[in-house]
This record gives structure tokens, sequence and C-alpha cells, in this order.
């Protein structure tokens, strides 16, 4: 607990960049404050500040400023988990999904989850993929349900789910009348989907995908509930690229040949101090979404990755 200690004091004396008002702060004498400063300085082997008419951080004081607040930020998080199990208050888990989840699939993991974990309220949050990284890094939520990739560290996978994507186009389409379609058919077609800002690394993936293959949209339109989606097609402002589930009838979905788009979905959870139940709830929520018949389960939790990769390049 010295060095935790050390740490605080550290920035307490980053924070104000003069001993004297430090060590008032602290409620201690300024030479303690100097002594036990120095002391960190000769552990670390570096030099945090620079002692001149003004205090300022060195390099070093500025790199270890940044790692110390996350640090003591973690420590205070892992301590409060601790503290709540043993009084048996771990009764709430806050998680993010998408969207666009379709309600029976909701519906299906909030069951789940309360058969398994029983003693554990689970709130969600309808919340982008982007949103839940953020949240996620900063501890605002204790798991996500993200599209794949995902530029971030510190987190832990759950089972990821692989499910093939089609193409939605309206129902008088000539390109309805085909059986399956390749992405080359789709040439001089619009796409209607979700903004980038909600998963740049799928949007991106997917739109490298269409490229490689010979589909380069005419026009993006960009919708984020299901329901605009579907009047933009409708109102043949583009295609769209959905799972097989839409029952609407004015609609028609036809698989891509190859099934070279390919969503990957999976929750995640910070790898420190989680909660004791997200991986429990990833579990679950992996088994809900491989159940629609055509998604299959890459199986080995690990942790995330820039590099996971959203679909398929064929």
């Amino acid at each position: 607990m010295d060095h935790l200690r050390s740490l605080r004091y550290f920035l307490v004396v980053a924070e104000e960049l003069h001993f004297g008002r430090a060590a008032d702060r602290l409620g201690i004498a300024q030479p303690p404050l100097s002594q036990r400063v120095k002391r960190l300085e000769a552990e670390l082997g570096a030099k945090l500040f620079d002692r001149g008419r003004r205090v300022t951080l060195t390099e070093a004081g500025e790199v270890l400023r940044a790692e110390a607040r996350d640090l003591l930020s973690r420590w205070e998080r892992m301590t409060t988990l601790v503290a709540k199990a043993e009084r048996g208050e771990m009764d709430a888990m806050r998680a993010g999904v998408p969207p666009e989840l379709p309600g029976r699939v909701l519906a299906a993991i909030l069951t789940g989850f309360a058969e398994e974990c029983p003693a554990v309220r689970l709130d969600l949050q309808e919340l982008t993929t982007a949103e839940q990284a953020r949240l996620l890094a900063d501890r605002s939520l204790d798991a996500g349900l993200l599209h794949l990739p995902v530029d971030v560290v510190g987190l832990d996978l759950g089972p990821t789910v692989d499910t093939p994507l089609g193409v939605v186009l309206p129902r008088d389409s000539p390109l309805a009348r085909r059986a399956s379609l390749a992405l080359a058919d789709l040439a001089g077609e619009g796409l209607v989907h979700s903004p980038r800002a909600a998963a740049p690394g799928s949007y991106d993936a997917l739109l490298r995908t269409c490229w490689d293959h010979g589909f380069r949209p005419a026009t993006i339109r960009h919708a984020r509930n299901p329901e605009f989606v579907l009047g933009l097609v409708l109102a043949g402002h583009g295609v769209a690229f959905e799972p097989n589930a839409r029952k609407e009838p004015r609609v028609a979905w036809r698989p891509l040949d190859g099934e070279v788009l390919r969503a990957r979905m999976a929750f995640a959870w910070p790898s420190t101090s989680p909660h004791p139940q997200a991986a429990k709830l990833a579990e679950i929520a992996a088994g809900v979404l491989r159940d629609d018949g055509v998604s299959r389960i890459v199986p080995e939790p690990r942790a995330a990755r820039p590099w996971d990769v959203f679909y398929d390049r064929g």
C-alpha cells in the first residue's frame, strides 16, 4: 500500500506544481513529502520533477501522471467491487446493446440471464459500438455487445458470434427475381447503412469488402433505426445488408454468393476488475444469437484486439 500512497502524493504535487501547497493539501510537512517523492524517483530510476525556480514535470513525470491516475482509479474500483461482493451487494450490472438488436433477442438475453443469475439486475442500455467502447473505457459500463472490430485495448471478449449477411431490396426490384446475388450484381445501387460514427471498424471493413467484390455504392444514406432503413430501401434509395431475419412483406432478402459479408459481434468487458457475471452474460448472449440457425460461434474467448475482423474479405 506504500506505493499507492506514494503515487497519490506524487499526483497532488503534479497538480499543484508546488511542494509547499501540495503538503498543505495532504496535511503533512513538506520535508517528508519531498523525501517520499525522491524515494519514488529512486525506485523508478527516473527524475519526475525539475526543481528550478518553478517546479515542472519531466517527460517521465508526465507519463507517470497518466499511468498513476489510471492505476489508482482501477484500484479504487477493485476495492469497491470486492467490498460489495463481500457484503452480497453485487446486485446490478450495466450493459450496452446496439439499438438494432431485435426485440426477441433482447428478451431472450434478459430471460436467460435472469434464470442464471437471479440475484443480479441487468440494466441494459441502447448504445452504439462507439458509445459502448467509450463507456467501457471509463468504467461507466460493465459489459457491452460490440460490432467487431473495435479499436480498443484493455477489454476481454466473450464468444464471438459470426453471422452471414444478405441483401435487403424492394420485392419489385429485378434483382429480387434471383435466388442469390453477388456483390458485383449491386453495381449502380445505393447503400443504406448505419453511420460510420456508430461503429467505425465495421463500417470501413464493409465498404472495403464491397469495393473488393465489385460494388461501389452510387450513394450512401445513413440510418440508425431499422424502420428508417426499411423506408429508405422501399423508397429506392439503396439496398441494405442484414441477417435473414426481416419479416417485412414489401422487401426481399437474398443471400450473397460465398457469404462474403459476415457480421461479428461479441460481449466485451474490462480486463481489470470485471463484474463477476460479465462472462456469464457473454455466454448467454452468444447462445441466444447463435440460435437463429445460421450463425456460428468462434469458440475461444480472448482479449479484444484492434485487428479483430468484422467482415470476411472472401
